[in-house]
């Protein structure tokens, strides 16, 4: 039995005979299935093929992501923490040369993941560094792997340790996650989005959307919820899905300016072209 890796989104499927006859998470409006049709590998052709590269953000942050890129191409931020490393969002890859390094740094005591087109092969890493996985309930449903390492949280927030809290942002996916780091940016906070806000290749503004790769926009009143949900935080730094999206400062005023204007283009009183 194999656990298959969809080639389009990274997500590993329960353990099966023969590949699945489709990928629900590609199949769902947010994503794709690529024109040549459901594509699949495993886990030991991908270590054949790909490996790891790492990046230091700033102190107690590091970057993990997938060389050539992989799937949506995403990187995972590993967060070193007195009460034990936090990964925030997984990747696909798992290789003897990350579980080593990943052990060297204090391994991982929990993993939690902004969405499920990043849930990847989270079993995979729990099982690896013998943690937790934290998804948010309302996303239950996305789960193609169940695993007694997952938890599900539920509500507006959740204390995951001291000074890291994960924030429910419904839009994207209902139970859509960011993760505040209170200590992040020299202490002056830093939110770690994923694509649940997706900061611009110009890394000084930001947009929302219901799918990426599909072109769907969210409502107003949802980018409005979305921009309450992370009012109580202060961050002045921002950390997107990618290697090159960071907002280095004034993270917390341009997220609102640029929720402004999305409101503004969705409305009757948006600029004339």
């Amino acid at each position: 039995m194999t656990p298959f890796i969809c080639t389009t989104c990274g997500t590993q499927h329960a353990p099966s005979a023969a590949p699945p006859p489709n990928c629900p998470i590609c199949e769902d409006e947010r994503q794709y299935v690529g024109p040549a049709g459901q594509r699949w590998t495993t886990m030991a052709d991908l270590q054949r093929t790909h490996m790891n590269a790492w990046r230091q953000h700033e102190p107690n942050l590091l970057g993990i992501g997938t060389t050539p890129g992989f799937a949506i191409a995403q990187r995972a931020l590993l967060i070193l923490h007195s009460q034990g490393n936090i990964l925030w969002d997984c990747i696909t890859l798992l290789d003897p040369a990350t579980i080593a390094l990943v052990k060297s740094l204090g391994g991982i005591s929990r993993i939690a993941i902004s969405h499920p087109h990043y849930y990847s092969a989270m079993v995979e890493w729990a099982h690896a560094f013998g943690c937790e996985v934290w998804l948010h309930e309302a996303d239950r449903a996305h789960v193609l792997r169940p695993d007694p390492a997952l938890r599900f949280w539920s509500g507006p927030t959740h204390a995951l340790a001291d000074g890291i809290t994960l924030i429910n942002a419904p839009g994207h996916f209902d139970g859509g996650t960011m993760l505040h780091w209170r200590d992040g940016a020299e202490g002056r906070g830093a939110l770690l989005t994923g694509d649940i806000i997706q900061l611009l290749p110009d890394r000084a503004k930001v947009s929302f959307m219901r799918s990426y790769p599909n072109l769907i926009p969210l409502p107003a009143r949802t980018v409005t919820a979305i921009e309450l949900a992370i009012a109580p935080f202060a961050f002045d730094r921002l950390y997107g899905a990618w290697w090159e999206r960071e907002m280095p400062s004034g993270a917390k005023p341009a997220v609102a300016a640029s929720a402004e204007r999305y409101r503004r283009w969705l409305s009757d009183q948006a600029p004339t072209p």
